[in-house]
């Protein structure tokens, strides 16, 4: 699959360019995109909130799968609507 499918998926997904990352996953009627914490993933699926989905923009240093050498850079967890609405579901 191409990088312009994938982006396209994404996008009917309703994750914008500013909320994109690098994997796109639909989990139990919601989106995940880019390195969440499987801890979101949790809460997202235990709370059912009214959103399209959850996402952590970009490839923050210290989010899943980007450890390297023990540092972290604070990061958010955005959940967002089809309707672009975001608010912060967790921090990091």
């Amino acid at each position: 699959m191409s990088n312009a499918n994938l982006a396209a998926i994404a996008t009917q997904a309703g994750v914008t360019s500013d909320l994109s990352s690098c994997h796109t996953a639909k989990i139990g009627g919601y989106v995940v995109e880019g390195h969440v914490p499987a801890s979101a993933i949790q809460k997202m699926l235990k709370e059912k909130p009214a959103i399209a989905g959850i996402a952590v923009p970009g490839m923050p240093i210290g989010s899943p799968g980007m450890e390297q050498g023990g540092r972290k850079e604070p990061f958010n967890v955005i959940a967002f609507t089809k309707d672009g609405k975001r608010s912060v579901f967790t921090k990091h």
